[in-house]
């Protein structure tokens, strides 16, 4: 069943599902505005090891201001579900526009040009996103990228002890890992 509310935000729809948890379309009350709101699913709110990659997705987020990243607004716990807070992306993801068919060479390298600018900038910032893929790259009514899901990111100075990745524990979608993270998997 839709919750009526995560905190102050009336939930509107389901926007998409994944691992690392629902996105519901809801509205923030002040300013009035709708907002995608990724709640952590029950099944692993009590696993301290998804909480924290949940709780770092908002930190590398939050340190992320770039018009070609999905901005982080708030993140909470409510109900003993923790929620991280992003801007709505009114559009559709890549993958959405991919399957209609063949993508014109001049959008192809916008939308190109507007993810390596994304990247670029998350690099210099030391954040690796790890899991780029069509699903995680949204475009806007206007055909603008907004690169989302930093849920498998990590930053570049972490040290072993903050990496949220361990042995035999994979991280990211297959079909979209660099060959050296497919090496790990076989």
């Amino acid at each position: 069943p839709l919750p009526e509310s995560i905190g102050a935000y009336r939930v509107k729809g389901v926007i998409g599902e994944g691992g690392m948890g629902v996105v519901f379309l809801a509205e923030q009350p002040s300013p009035r505005r709708e907002v995608a709101v990724k709640v952590l699913p029950p099944n692993v709110s009590d696993d301290p090891q998804f909480v924290h990659r949940f709780h770092r997705e908002a930190e590398i987020l939050a340190a992320l201001s770039h018009p070609n990243v999905v901005q982080v607004i708030d993140r909470g716990e409510a109900d003993g579900r923790w929620f991280i807070v992003m801007e709505y992306v009114d559009g559709e993801s890549l993958r959405a526009l991919l399957r209609r068919g063949p993508v014109p060479p001049r959008d192809a390298c916008r939308i190109c040009s507007q993810l390596l600018e994304a990247l670029d900038y998350s690099h210099k910032k030391g954040v690796i996103h790890r899991d780029i893929k069509p699903e995680n790259v949204l475009l806007t009514q206007e055909g603008n990228v907004k690169v989302a899901d930093f849920g498998v990111s990590r930053f570049l100075e972490a040290d072993a002890r903050t990496r949220l990745t361990r042995t035999h524990f994979v991280l990211g979608t297959y079909e979209y890992m660099a060959p050296e993270q497919r090496e790990s998997v076989q």
